[in-house]
């Protein structure tokens, strides 16, 4: 029997030697020139699968016991001498096997007690890392009593094995201590990951497991990024206050790490979804049907379904020579009347995203949203690197709902994410830096509850100007009561309700003259045009393939806009429009040429960005007093007009105060009337340097400048 088995194992290493021969001759060749600087080798599982019958029984053995498979190629390598040198027995004893693409992936959700020792392929995104440590492999101890050496005693994963015996030499029970430049230790860290966003719908909490990287597989994934970890299960028992218990974790022993695929490649797309693709971009009522499929729930507000659709596609990130990046992705801001179904935008929006994150601004700390350094048990009490949902929502979108309710050091995380598109990090000796190239859709309040059309923008949301300033577009709805309007809003909701009520009783008894027919006539108002399904797989399609260029007539549209808004401005006019909107009209010219699988940005695009963009500076950037945009209003929160009343009033006062710099608050406001400027105007004004701290009310009625 022993005799047989001795005979199978020779054979399984004849078979992974002609397998490595054919296939991986260069491969070991460039190992024995290169070790120890490359020792890896990297096997294929495909190869192995088409590699005849004796191919697929390595591959299915490879499943099912990974750990003898591993040694059975260590021990082709070191018999057939596939790596020559003189010395290729030690090189094959510290050469790795690695195998990768395995084309079955597991669900973290998804691994059960039968997966424990099995060879495993696990997708996620990469949630936490602990710095690389040295860990003993081999261990050479000395007697301190007539310092023999010991052989070197192997070390597992865990506790520390010592030596047990006397010494052989003097053979006493003495101490032994470890020979640290004798032993051997190979580099470990730990990673955890976690599920991706994208399979997890509803409400359900992503979950996650550690793994093991050792060797030359440390240090390659950082927080963010996608990856696939293929290793073998492995289980340790849980130990309490020294007692064992009979629950064990579990953990993955990283055979190989695979870079993730590029953004869209997890949304798989059929020869016929290709098909149904390309047939509706072609439709002259693209545009419309996408809007309308963006919360059919929703009644109304098609210029901001319209908006939120281009986002969805987004614009091209570009790389310029001189290594500066300029992002694609289009920021967008709600800001509206409580009530008027902007969190449910948002929450369709993740649902329709090929990879999205939703979170509340209330609840979201700055490390929530960026990243932090944490210190807890997973780095074995040292600093550990976690990425937050704007890392998470890398190449996607990010939904932050009641962004006005964040703390200000929270916001202030936002500049460089919406802007350079990466996140740094500078926490307990930690320096990192983390890619969140997501596009960021926002909602707001008005400060006040409800929207005051004539109150600057600035002023009515609790948000800097400075980050304002980073949304390309703003738009404002406001929930202003109109009969025709709130009449059709009334019977969609009534509707919409109704054929839900019918549905639910349905499932219980039927009733009379509704069937199958007349529940999908009556759904068909909130029934989207495009279902779910076919706008994900559309939007990956056309960021995957699609990379419009500007034509002629676009940009000549988009510069006479521009230079048209800037003309506006003179020395006492405001500025009305600052080259950020130029930038967030581009990136929209892309959205909306990639929405038709356009590879040209049209004159019918620019004219579209422009209503659109047009819309938003209405909203936000027009001052009615002066009838022009004021770009001020949204990037300071303060209006050019009232700074050069702010001017004014202090030249008064300084022309107008007696030696000491006191003046007459009424003097003041007589002087200013006389310059045909209104008495409230310059009464309010007065009182917002008071507020300020610009000027002070010693007494009553009198006022100095500070």
């Amino acid at each position: 029997m022993a005799e047989e088995e001795e005979v199978k194992i020779t054979d399984k290493a004849g078979d992974w030697n002609r397998f490595l021969k054919k296939h991986y001759k260069a491969e070991l060749g460039e190992i024995a020139r290169e070790f120890p600087h490359k020792k890896s080798l990297i096997i294929d599982y495909r190869k192995l699968e088409k590699h005849g019958k004796k191919g697929l029984e390595l591959a299915d053995e490879l499943l099912r016991n990974p750990g003898k498979v591993i040694e059975d190629v260590r021990d082709a390598v070191k018999n057939y001498n596939l790596i020559f040198t003189r010395d290729e027995e030690e090189k094959a004893d510290f050469i790795n096997i690695r195998f990768t693409g395995l084309p079955k992936k597991v669900a973290v959700r998804d691994i059960r007690a039968d997966d424990i020792n099995t060879y495993i392929s696990v997708e996620g995104i990469v949630r936490k890392v602990t710095e690389v440590r040295p860990r003993l492999t081999y261990a050479v101890f000395r007697c301190l009593q007539c310092g023999t050496l010991t052989p070197p005693i192997k070390q597992g994963y865990g506790k520390f094995q010592e030596p047990y015996r006397p010494c052989t030499q003097c053979e006493r029970q003495t101490k032994m201590e470890i020979v640290p430049s004798l032993s051997k230790f190979v580099d470990v860290q730990k990673i955890r990951i976690q599920e991706s966003p994208e399979g997890l719908r509803g409400g359900e909490q992503p979950q996650t497991i550690d793994v093991d990287v050792t060797d030359d597989l440390v240090a390659l994934a950082a927080p963010g990024d996608r990856i696939i970890i293929n290793g073998i299960l492995r289980s340790i028992q849980r130990v309490s206050y020294g007692n064992k218990s009979s629950l064990f974790d579990i953990y993955i022993e990283a055979n190989s790490i695979e870079m993730g695929e590029k953004e869209f490649e997890e949304v798989n797309i059929s020869d016929e979804d290709e098909k149904a693709i390309v047939e509706l971009s072609k439709d002259h009522e693209v545009y419309r049907k996408f809007a309308s499929s963006i919360a059919p729930s929703i009644y109304g507000n098609e210029e901001v379904k319209e908006a939120i659709s281009l986002i969805l596609f987004g614009g091209i990130m570009k790389e310029l020579p001189d290594g500066s990046h300029l992002r694609g992705d289009i920021h967008m801001l709600l800001v509206g009347d409580p009530g008027i179904a902007k969190s449910q935008m948002l929450r369709y929006v993740i649902k329709l995203s090929p990879r999205g994150i939703y979170t509340s601004g209330k609840s979201s700390t700055s490390a929530g949203l960026t990243a932090t350094a944490v210190k807890d048990e997973f780095g074995d009490g040292r600093w550990t690197l976690e990425a937050g949902a704007l890392v998470l929502a890398d190449m996607g979108i990010a939904a932050v709902d009641e962004m006005d309710k964040m703390a200000r050091e929270d916001r202030s995380a936002l500049h460089e994410a919406m802007e350079q598109q990466s996140i740094s990090i500078a926490k307990a000796g930690i320096t990192a830096t983390l890619k969140s190239r997501c596009a960021l859709l926002g909602a707001a309040n008005p400060k006040m509850g409800r929207f005051d059309e004539y109150a600057p923008m600035a002023e009515q949301i609790n948000m800097p100007p400075s980050l304002l300033s980073r949304f390309d577009l703003i738009f404002v709805m406001k929930d202003q009561p109109n009969e025709a309007l709130d009449r059709a809003i009334g019977e969609h909701i009534l509707k919409s309700h109704r054929v839900g009520e019918l549905i639910e009783h349905i499932k219980k008894e039927p009733i009379e003259g509704v069937d199958s027919d007349y529940i999908e006539q009556a759904l068909k108002p909130v029934t989207p045009e495009i279902e779910p399904g076919l706008f994900r797989k559309y939007i990956a399609y056309a960021k995957r393939n699609c990379f419009p260029i500007l034509t002629d007539e676009a940009k000549e549209q988009l510069m006479h806009y521009y230079l048209n808004l800037r003309g506006l401005a003179d020395e006492n006019k405001p500025v009305p429009v600052t080259a950020r909107q130029l930038e967030a009209l581009v990136r929209l010219g892309e959205a909306s040429a990639r929405l038709r699988l356009s590879t040209r940005i049209e004159e019918e695009d620019a004219e579209r960005v422009v209503r659109i963009v047009d819309r938003c500076l209405k909203d936000v950037a027009y001052d009615p007093n002066s009838g022009t945009f004021d770009i001020d209003k949204l990037v300071t929160g303060i209006p050019k007009q009232r700074r050069d009343i702010i001017r004014e009033i202090k030249e008064t006062i300084r022309s107008t105060a007696d030696e000491s710099g006191y003046a007459k608050i009424d003097v003041v406001i007589e002087t200013m009337e006389q310059k045909g400027h209104h008495k409230d105007d310059v009464r309010k004004r007065i009182d917002d340097m008071l507020r300020t701290g610009e000027a002070m009310e010693p007494r009553h009625g009198i006022i100095k400048l500070i």
